[in-house]
């Protein structure tokens, strides 16, 4: 069953679209099935996906306002070797049109569900605001990925997402659990990134990757040729360092089923014994 994250932090311009479309080609080379869900109007990682947000023939819009199947409406990455739930502006319409609908936070749950065998690793990337898309996303996923900046309000920002996490948790989806704190734009020579870092060690431990996304100028520039950086310059650091990150993800996996293998064997165990 594939592992759902969503890709969230309520402050624009940390790197969520940049991550989620880099993770998902990242994961994608090792051979993973990928799904990509853009659940952000503004569509970015549609286009950084190379996929004309302006031409879709129907999209996320359509399965969480109109009940239309994942597999109806996905769309290839062109050669990126994953699949896109595209979105666009109509995207906006889908948070009004929901208000008044009984189990709205659920939507994007329950269209998933049939899919869910289908695919090694879904990621969301989420708008940059708490909304309903966003609580979607939240009630859908089995981990949530945080990028953030080092920086000072970061931590702030920070807290009241998790205070969100946790009421979402609480209230609509027990499953949900951090996966992973990432810092991006890092910049190792400035002291406040080390503050920053020390502090967010100390709160997470080992939920802070200790893979970090540097400040990378072609990771900029990706995105305007519709392309993730691993196929738009794949010797850059921004490439290098979205691979570490599957990879890292990848041995966290690894790791945790494991460990459940155990516990299930010495239940097994007491049970014979």
């Amino acid at each position: 069953m594939a592992k759902v994250y969503a890709i969230t932090n309520q402050k624009g311009g940390v790197g969520k679209t940049t991550t989620t479309v880099n993770l998902a080609a990242s994961l994608a080379a090792t051979k993973r099935k990928i799904l990509l869900i853009d659940l952000d109007p503004q569509g970015n990682a549609t286009m950084g996906c190379g996929i004309n947000k302006a031409q879709l023939a129907h999209s996320v819009y359509d399965v969480l306002v109109a009940g239309r199947s994942v597999a109806d409406t996905v769309v290839a990455a062109s050669d990126c070797g994953f699949m896109v739930l595209p979105a666009n502006q109509d995207l906006t319409a889908a948070e009004v049109e929901l208000l008044n609908e009984i189990g709205r936070e659920f939507r994007l749950r329950e269209a998933l569900a049939p899919i869910l065998g289908d695919y090694d690793y879904i990621l969301i990337d989420c708008p940059p605001s708490l909304n309903m898309l966003t609580i979607n996303a939240l009630a859908g996923a089995t981990g949530v990925i945080i990028p953030m900046q080092c920086e000072y309000y970061a931590l702030e920002g920070l807290s009241a997402l998790i205070t969100t996490i946790n009421r979402v948790k609480q209230l609509i989806n027990p499953k949900l659990e951090i996966e992973g704190i990432l810092r991006t734009m890092f910049d190792g020579r400035n002291s406040l990134t080390n503050q920053v870092t020390d502090e967010l060690r100390r709160h997470f431990g080992e939920k802070l990757y200790s893979t970090v996304i540097p400040r990378n100028v072609r990771l900029a520039e990706a995105p305007s040729h519709g392309l993730p950086i691993l196929f738009y310059d794949k010797q850059s650091k921004g490439s290098l360092a979205y691979l570490a990150l599957a990879g890292e993800m990848l041995r966290r996996a690894g790791k945790t089923e494991i460990s459940s293998d155990l516990s299930a064997n010495e239940q097994l165990g007491h049970s014979h014994g």
